[in-house]
């Protein structure tokens, strides 16, 4: 039973590149997107982000390195080379087999993606030439970004508003597009239409991570340093001012700490530490900081000091929602939740933090792209579903009109009050191997059974009734207001007084009434039938003096 229940547990992998990627359970269908497609459909999934205004648009990549699209097509963020928007996920064969390591998304929206060979493509909004093809036309299909980045092998990509970043394999930031405020790095205001490298301070430096915040950018080095350009309205920055900055200035304020990770909300900041430490900084209209208050810090404040360690963070730059996961897996959210300002982390009860943005971030966008793992492991439901009927697992047997039905008895226990009484040690029935079923039809005992083992039931409305009836001897009420539902899903004019004679029979009221209103609804057709003229003599009355007072033989 052990190694049953143990058997296959289907992991999705998220990972981020400044953090240790791990094995956890995220239901993509939380996304309203992806709770249109099927389980074969999402089986095959294994990276995925919902993105735009709205989140309304999604791009997902397949098991076998297909690209797929669909949603509302913003700007032509969708890159299937026309603008109509699509409930149905399109193939981008322009980027058939390219192994996805790092995609992000602005504002407008535009698309950055950045391929395992170090490859960098763009499309979508270009009105400031954040897609860096020194144009400003619209992209509508993914084009190499080659200028300046010739020869380059690009890792990881992040987008601002309307201006983009991308980190190469040697610890170089590029920059280009909207510099208003300076968030390129250039030194300038000038926008920027092709990727320029950011030097200034960071020249000979190694970066090891990337952020934009809606108009500003950061990055995280390999010595721990943070440095921060662009604007400091409200102190996105962390330097103590709310100046722009248009070149890298370094946190002086985490001199000393060692951070490994660095995530920018609209305009706010996260830091985490080596030492599972998180700090906060930036505006805080929302409580996003989760500092208990809504002022803005202009330098990092440490926050959650009194939790357990910290191992992830979680923000991005449509959104004004922080989250954060702890050792133990414990998941705080705080800032706009659905609309209300959360000025403190408040405990969840999600496994992960993706989770937090699916449910309560507007909009709910993806803050990073999710990586899907698919072992060849099953969920416990699914190894369940799979072992029902299976005689190479089974402790024993059914047997109903001459054929088997092969279970597990402690399954059945844990299930089942009747079968947890019938497998005492004092019923004959638990030193048997072979137990006979005689007062139920096999089709009957053994969706039964599988209802145990799947919570779900497939049968006819006639053969329905049989099992209210098995349902209503072993007190199984769920199973009975499921039967109910079928049997009311399934009425037809021919059966519906065969359906009102059990409805009666295993005191079903709810399901006795709705027949009876069916019955009068439709008295012609069915007073017409066998089943009709079959039935006993004192449900034939009670039915007419029923319908009588119901004015149903009125002229």
């Amino acid at each position: 039973m052990t190694q049953l229940l143990s058997n296959l547990l289907g992991k999705i992998r998220s990972h981020h590149p400044q953090t240790d990627s791990e094995c956890i359970m995220v239901d993509v269908t939380k996304w309203p997107l992806f709770s249109l497609m099927g389980p074969q459909e999402l089986s095959a999934i294994r990276k995925a982000c919902v993105f735009g205004m709205s989140a309304n648009e999604t791009i997902y990549i397949t098991n076998d390195d297909e690209v797929y699209v669909f949603g509302l097509n913003c700007s032509n963020c969708l890159g299937t080379g026309d603008s109509q928007s699509t409930i149905i996920p399109k193939k981008v064969d322009f980027l058939s087999g390219r192994k996805v390591v790092s995609l992000s998304y602005g504002s407008g929206p535009h698309i950055l993606l950045a391929t395992e060979d170090g490859e960098l493509f763009a499309w979508g909004h270009n009105g400031y030439s954040q897609l860096g093809n020194g144009t400003t036309n619209q992209g509508v299909a993914p084009v190499l970004v080659s200028a300046s980045l010739l020869n380059k092998k690009v890792t990881e990509v992040a987008c601002g508003s309307h201006h983009s970043m991308a980190l190469t394999d040697s610890g170089e930031v590029y920059a280009w597009g909207y510099n208003n405020c300076g968030q390129v790095g250039s030194g300038s205001t000038a926008n920027q239409p092709t990727p320029r490298r950011v030097s200034s301070c960071l020249q000979n430096k190694v970066a090891v991570g990337i952020v934009c915040g809606q108009t500003s950018s950061l990055a995280v080095l390999d010595n721990g340093e943070v440095y921060g350009w662009g604007y400091n309205g409200n102190g996105q920055l962390g330097l103590g001012n709310n100046g722009n900055q248009l070149t890298p200035c370094r946190l002086v304020a985490l001199q000393g700490l060692c951070v490994q990770q660095i995530v920018s909300g609209y305009a706010h900041s996260l830091a985490l530490t080596d030492e599972g430490l998180l700090y906060a900084w930036g505006a805080n209209t929302y409580g996003q900081l989760g500092t208990g208050n809504k002022s803005n810090q202009l330098s990092p404040v440490q926050i959650m000091a009194e939790k357990e360690r910290i191992v992830e963070i979680a923000a991005c730059h449509s959104t004004h929602t922080s989250a954060a996961k702890t050792q133990s897996g414990q998941v705080y959210m705080w800032g706009q939740c659905r609309g209300q300002s959360i000025v403190l982390p408040h405990l969840t009860h999600f496994t992960c933090t993706d989770d937090v943005f699916a449910c309560f971030a507007t909009p709910s966008v993806m803050w990073r792209l999710l990586t899907m793992e698919h072992d060849d492991f099953l969920t416990v439901a699914q190894s369940l579903k799979k072992e029902f009927d299976n005689p190479e697992t089974a402790d024993l047997k059914f047997c109903v009109d001459g054929k088997y039905i092969y279970i597990h008895k402690a399954i059945l226990k844990i299930r089942c009050e009747h079968f947890r009484s019938m497998f005492q040690s004092h019923w004959n029935e638990d030193m048997k191997e072979v137990i006979e079923i005689d007062q139920f039809s096999y089709p009957v005992y053994r969706s039964f059974l599988e209802f145990l083992y799947t919570d779900n039931v497939e049968l006819p409305p006639e053969d329905a009734i049989g099992l209210l009836d098995l349902a209503t001897s072993y007190c199984e009420n769920r199973l009975k207001r499921l039967c109910q539902h079928i049997i009311k899903r399934g009425i037809t004019v021919e059966n519906a007084f065969s359906l009102l004679s059990a409805a009666v029979r295993y005191d079903a009221e709810d399901l006795e009434e709705f027949c009876f209103k069916f019955c009068v609804n439709h008295l012609t057709e069915v007073t017409q039938t066998a089943a009709f003229w079959q039935i006993d003599g004192n449900l034939l009355k009670d039915f007419i003096c029923r319908a009588s007072r119901c004015g149903a033989f009125k002229n």
